[in-house]
């Protein structure tokens, strides 16, 4: 089984995710946006069994970051882990997202993704 692994910008956090992701995104919504500085935030989601970290972190709205950095991190819950796909070590990545959602916020320069399903707001 792949495993993939990623860290903070100072390396506080570490995170490793086990196997493929059940879903991979891209979301240009207004939260996103603003808790990534960027105009869309790239992520995937797997299985919270197959998600791991070492390293405190503090949360705001259900999203971990390092308290010493401030990298954003990852959201998890009992069923899922989401992680911003940015703080993994090894780049570029295999993944393409099939989705973006919020695409109304979607800055116009942007093109939609090829092949992705597209989402006014969140997925249904």
């Amino acid at each position: 089984m792949t495993v993939l692994s990623g860290k903070c910008h100072c390396g506080h956090v570490q995170i490793s995710v086990r196997g493929e992701p059940l879903r991979i995104g891209i979301c240009h919504c207004i939260d996103c946006r603003q808790e990534s500085g960027s105009a869309f935030t790239f992520y995937a989601v797997w299985s919270a069994k197959h998600f791991e970290r070492q390293g405190e972190t503090a949360e705001f709205h259900g999203q971990h970051f390092c308290p010493h950095c401030g990298s954003r991190l990852f959201s998890v819950d009992d069923r899922e882990a989401e992680i911003k796909l940015g703080i993994l070590s090894e780049a570029p990545t295999h993944f393409v997202p099939s989705y973006e959602l919020w695409i109304k916020r979607r800055e116009p320069w942007l093109q939609p993704i090829k092949g992705a399903e597209q989402y006014e707001e969140d997925r249904e």
